[in-house]
Formats: C-alpha cells, sequence, structure tokens
C-alpha cells in the first residue's frame, strides 16, 4: 500500500540523524519530553518535533483541504482551522518531566462526589462526528450528513455553537454577544435543526470554543491577554485570545452554553479549554490573579464553574484536552489542562489522540500515523493507567476520544486516512476498553464506507 514516503535527499538523512539523537534522549518520557525537545530541533524544521506542534497543524490544514477534499462553494468559509490535539510546543521555565507523582494522579484533595442531578436524557454511547456551523446551516450537505448517521452505526453530531473565530453560529439571543456582533447566521432555524435531529434520535453535542475568541478579546481589550506592554496578545495567526483568569469570560461562555442548553442540546462540550500555545505567550500578562493561582488550578477551576453551573440543567458536560496531557506533566502546565483534575468536573472527557499528532517514537512506535491502531490503544491504556487513582465514590468522566478521518499530509511518514485506517482506530478504542468515539474532519468529508451500516 506504500506506507511511508520515500527519504530521497541529503538533508532528509541529516535531520533522521539529528532526530535519531533526540529519540535516545526521549525514551526516559515520551510525550512530555516533546515540549523541551521542541527547543533542540533547528528552528529550519519545526515541523520534526518530537512532538508535532500545534500551530504546524494548523497552519497545514487549509493546504489539506486544498489538496485532498473537495469542498462545496457555499462552504468555502467554513473552519480553516484543523482541531488542535497533542503536543504543546513552548518552555515555560517548569520542571522537565513527563511524569506525574502519585499525589499528583489522585488529583486534588477535596473530593468531587456522584451527582443525583437528572439529566434530559438517557446516557448514549456515543459514535459521533463534527460538524461546523456553515454545514449544518446547508440544507443539502447537512441532510448528506443526517443520512450518514441514520444509515450506519453512528448516532451522535458535535455540532459549532461558538466556533474558533469566536462567532456564534447563528442569530443567539445573548446581550454580550449581540454587542460584540459575535451572531452569525450561518444556521437560519435553529430549533428547526434541532427538532429535525431529534427526530432522528442524533443525540445532540453543542461545541463551545471556550478561550480561542479574538471576537470577544478585539471587543472587550480589558478581557484579553496583553503583552508587557498593555497591548493586545496575538498568536502567530494574529489572532487575540481572551484571559482564562478572567471571570466575565466564564460567565460569557457559561450564558452561551445556557442558551444551547435550553435549545434542546444533550451535552455541552467545551473547546480550546486551555491556554494558547504560541511561543509567545510566557510573555504574555494575565494580571494580578495570574500570580496567585497557576494556569491548572485555572482551567480546572473554569472546569469546575461550568460543570456547577450547567448541571442542574439537566445537560452532560464535556471537554476536549490534549492528547499528550495524559502523561505528559510539562504539556500539561503548559496548556492548563491537567486530565485528572478534569475529570472530577465533567460527564466525558475527550483527549484529542490523533495518531498524526504524535512524535516519531512515541509510546515505543517508530511512525505513529502508520500504526494507528496501536497509537490509540497505548494512548488509552495510559488513560486507563492515569484514570485509575480515582478515590471511592468520587465523581469521574467517562472518557470518549477524538479519533482522526484526515490524512497528515505534511509530515513526513503519512499514509492517506481511509476505511482501513479509521477502523484500526476504533478497533484500539474498543481494545483498550472505551466505547465511544467521535471522529475529526475539519471540512465534514468523512470516510463514508467506514461506519458499519444499520439494518432496517
Amino acid at each position: 500500500m506504500g506506507k511511508m514516503k520515500q527519504d530521497n535527499d541529503n538533508n532528509r538523512g541529516v535531520r533522521n540523524f539529528l532526530l535519531g539523537g533526540l529519540l535516545i534522549i526521549g525514551s526516559v518520557c515520551i510525550a512530555a519530553t516533546g515540549v523541551e525537545l521542541f527547543e533542540k530541533v533547528s528552528k529550519d524544521e519545526p515541523t520534526y518535533s518530537y512532538v508535532k506542534t500545534i500551530e504546524e497543524y494548523e497552519k497545514q490544514e487549509k493546504l489539506r483541504d486544498t489538496v485532498e477534499q473537495t469542498v462545496p462553494k457555499q462552504e468555502e468559509k467554513e473552519q480553516e482551522q484543523q482541531k488542535d490535539g497533542s503536543g504543546a510546543t513552548e518552555q515555560n521555565g517548569e520542571e522537565k518531566t513527563g511524569e506525574y507523582s502519585d499525589n499528583e494522579l489522585a488529583g486534588e484533595s477535596d473530593e468531587t462526589k456522584e451527582t443525583d442531578v437528572a439529566k434530559k436524557t438517557e446516557p448514549c454511547k456515543v459514535k459521533g462526528i463534527y460538524v461546523t456551523g456553515q454545514m449544518a446551516g446547508s440544507t443539502k450537505n447537512m441532510n448528506k450528513l443526517i443520512n450518514l448517521v441514520d444509515t450506519t452505526e453512528l448516532n451522535a453530531m458535535v455540532i459549532d455553537i461558538k466556533n474558533d473565530s469566536g462567532e456564534i453560529t447563528y442569530k443567539m439571543d445573548n446581550d454580550l454577544a449581540k454587542e460584540i456582533g459575535a451572531p452569525v447566521n450561518y444556521i437560519t432555524d435553529m430549533k428547526q435543526l434541532i427538532q429535525t435531529l431529534k427526530e432522528k434520535n442524533i443525540y445532540l453535542i453543542a461545541r463551545i470554543v471556550a478561550f480561542k475568541d479574538p471576537i470577544l478579546a478585539e471587543k472587550k481589550p480589558e478581557l484579553s491577554i496583553k503583552n508587557p506592554d498593555g497591548s493586545i496578545f496575538r498568536d502567530k495567526a494574529g489572532l487575540a485570545w481572551v484571559n482564562p483568569y478572567k471571570k466575565e469570560v466564564w460567565e460569557y461562555l457559561v450564558s452561551v452554553a445556557t442558551e444551547a442548553a435550553n435549545l434542546g442540546f444533550d451535552e455541552i462540550q467545551f473547546d480550546y479549554i486551555r491556554f494558547s500555545t504560541d511561543s509567545g505567550i510566557k510573555n504574555a500578562d494575565f494580571g494580578e490573579a495570574a500570580k496567585e493561582q497557576s494556569k491548572i488550578e485555572t482551567i480546572t477551576s473554569f472546569t469546575k464553574y461550568a460543570y456547577e453551573q450547567l448541571n442542574p440543567l439537566g445537560v452532560y458536560i464535556s471537554a476536549d484536552v490534549y492528547g499528550t496531557i495524559i502523561g505528559s506533566k510539562v504539556d500539561a502546565k503548559i496548556v492548563g489542562q491537567s486530565y485528572v483534575k478534569m475529570a472530577k468536573y465533567l460527564d466525558y472527557i475527550c483527549p484529542m489522540i490523533y495518531p498524526s499528532h504524535y512524535g516519531n517514537g512515541a509510546y515505543g512506535i517508530d511512525y505513529p500515523d502508520l500504526e494507528p491502531y496501536l497509537l490509540i490503544k497505548k494512548a488509552l491504556e495510559n488513560s486507563k493507567e492515569v484514570l485509575a487513582a480515582k478515590k471511592a465514590g468520587e465523581h469521574q468522566a467517562i472518557v470518549r476520544p477524538w479519533l482522526q478521518d484526515f490524512t497528515a499530509s505534511w509530515i513526513d511518514n503519512y499514509q492517506k486516512y481511509q476505511k482501513q485506517e479509521i477502523l484500526e482506530q476504533i478497533k484500539g478504542v474498543y481494545d483498550a476498553g472505551y466505547e465511544e468515539w467521535i471522529m475529526w474532519n475539519g471540512s465534514n468529508q468523512y470516510t463514508v464506507d467506514a461506519f458499519a451500516e444499520v439494518n432496517e
């Protein structure tokens, strides 16, 4: 099948020699040392760092769509950034270790007990796909996706409500959203769409991008991350982020989630529930609160706050997290995500364990993108090990991973992801002892024949 691209140039040989040395160093702690090793790789070749940078992934996604996928013209404005997965990329002056101590694995000392709040819908073993607001608002294309879910093992959709650009994908009646001009009209009749999907018994998940919100950051600069000189911090793409330490941002996110819950969504899923990984973020000014509270404490506190506010509404609450934070203390500190601590305040935790996002040698796999089954299985076995520290009676989220339905043609050792590669990932989930999964494709062009058909 021709799994690997051939190395035909001398530069590739030099690069492989350098990486060979890095892999020896990285054998002690696989994913965590990716952040450290990134600084040691030539600045001219950031793509070949031990753990791939999310910035590179997002930059290349537009090219991937152009080369490999034909997107309908009415969908040309859809999101141009792939969903981020794993591998934080900057130094932050943190301890260089990829292992958690026993106390850290156990999480915080205060226990979170199981709650008896009734949910509006019965738990669903989700087999889902991601849908952009633009696609959801296109009758023709949305009907194709509905038919895909209706005729296969798929049973859920993750639909953008607040996207990566900070847009609310329909005319939401939310005062702050309207003040900053966030609502757009991608989905002209959200209530009718929800009714249609409910009639098909499709489990509905509202995706709400949290702290990557250039609209709110630009319109309300007092809520943005700042540079030391007081100007608005912007990442390499020129986008401003809101400050996770600001409680006003928390309240806005929960107000948007509340609207979605009241409309009839079964679950609220927060994405970008983290700090930016842009290299310039190390010098950013987060305000006085940052002197008293760490990034992990802040993201955990927001997760707890959101859960306490939304759980009484009868919806499930979930969050997307970097794949490497499962076992990497370094990555966890950089993005502010603690796998164990966040799982205490969620119904579902969704690690983004795309094989293409792992560096060569991760989990002992030479080229992870070429071994989707093994990578998924090992990452989720790591998940089980880390979460095993749960105390008796303590609440813990169900693990529901994001899987890859796209081809990472920008990395050296890749393969085209088709039916077999999709099935291998799904098998890896099941063989690791988990039962749920969601597929990501930024353009919603899914591998139809990978999903088992359902006989009427």
